[in-house]
């Protein structure tokens, strides 16, 4: 195929009715049947059944991601199509911090939707295609996402939320070895690109890419298609993975989660994210929230995104309050678990920038009691792209 858009009918119709019925049904993908019959435990989670784990449990499911090779469906996820002339990439850039207008065609950027005030409403991944682009939404802003976005497209653009494509991560060590085998070319692509493929006489867009800290790949492919690329994958001796096990991974490498990690309230700076805005654009700005995010890049943030490593065995989950050593409040966990590669209780939290310094020593109140803990470097585990 010629694009990710090929043979799409790309329209923005979405009337409020319809919107009502993407919020109020609960979802299913179209592997549901296939995560049934592997065993799969569900969860609500935006909307859709989702599996949190299979058979094996969630630490087993991720040493095998680690090891070797783990699929997950985040078919849940928005994959969201616009086309149009230079000016949309001109309406984009205005709430989306990327320099998108020199995005090279099948690259990806990581990025963010900023509001008025700089908090992030989203964050996303980009990818350059022939007509447009493609963004990645979060499964649960899906609905918010798109009305912010229209709301700065012009009547040349064209957009749809495309729900015939399924979305499938395949992430570990092995998956170039055993993606490559089915769909020759794969190896080729470096991280955060992407292409067209054929696969059953049929067109799907492969990037190198995930949300794991492995190499690994994403998959958007037809729903009608799906069943049969996962078979393969199960042939092959690839386990599948749950929300449980894509939670542990993800924090091991230090990568955020929506709605936990970021919200409207957070800024990129104060994620520790300002790495994503790229760099021509923290000089001229001309984005949604400028004016405040120019101010923080020269004076600093009052709080900050930090890893954090409690002390022992005990866990910091979310919303576990952090203390200086001399017991002042400092801040607030965001996300915290067990890291099953690292041996080890890992959190992310945001506390005052003035005791962000590495190695300093504070404490957690869990249940009551303070623990004591130290700031770390981010990521836990070293992350393993192929650049």
């Amino acid at each position: 195929g010629e694009s990710l858009t090929e043979g799409l009918n790309l329209s923005g119709t979405w009337t409020d009715r319809e919107w009502l019925g993407v919020i109020m049904e609960v979802q299913k993908t179209a592997l549901y049947n296939i995560h049934k019959s592997l065993g799969a435990k569900f969860v609500p989670f935006a909307g859709y059944e989702m599996p949190i784990q299979y058979k094996d449990g969630i630490v087993k499911e991720h040493i095998s991601t680690r090891t070797f090779a783990g699929f997950f469906d985040v078919s849940h996820m928005g994959q969201f199509f616009l086309e149009g002339d230079g000016t949309l990439t001109d309406a984009l850039e205005k709430i989306i911090p990327a320099d998108l207008r020199s995005l090279k065609i099948n690259h990806s950027k990581y990025s963010f939707l900023l509001n008025n005030d700089g908090g992030i409403i989203d964050d996303l991944i980009v990818t350059k295609t022939k007509k447009g682009f493609c963004i990645i939404l979060n499964a649960a802003c899906k609905e918010n996402d798109i009305k912010q976005i229209s709301q700065f497209l012009g009547k040349n653009h064209k957009y749809l939320l495309n729900n015939e494509l399924s979305l499938i991560a395949l992430q570990g060590p092995k998956s170039v070895e055993i993606l490559e085998k089915l769909i020759p070319g794969v190896s080729n692509l470096k991280f955060m690109t992407g292409n067209n493929f054929n696969y059953e006489d049929d067109n799907l867009y492969i990037t190198r890419s995930g949300y794991t800290g492995e190499d690994g790949f994403e998959i958007s492919i037809s729903n009608k298609k799906v069943e049969k690329l996962i078979n393969f994958l199960i042939s092959n001796e690839v386990k599948p993975i749950g929300l449980g096990a894509r939670d542990t991974l993800r924090l091991e490498a230090g990568l955020c989660l929506y709605g936990h990690d970021l919200n409207e309230k957070i800024n990129p700076i104060e994620a520790n994210l300002k790495w994503a805005i790229a760099k021509k654009r923290k000089d001229i700005g001309g984005f949604n929230g400028w004016d405040k995010i120019k101010n923080l890049l020269t004076n600093g943030s009052e709080k900050i995104r930090v890893g954090i490593k409690p002390d022992g065995k005990i866990i910091a989950r979310e919303n576990t309050k952090i203390f200086s050593a001399n017991d002042n409040e400092i801040g607030l966990v965001t996300s915290g678990t067990f890291g099953p590669s690292v041996n080890a209780p890992v959190a992310m939290g945001y506390i005052k920038s003035n005791f962000a310094k590495v190695g300093t020593s504070i404490k957690l109140e869990v249940r009551g009691k303070k623990y004591e803990g130290k700031i770390s470097e981010l990521p836990f585990y070293k992350k393993s792209y192929v650049k």
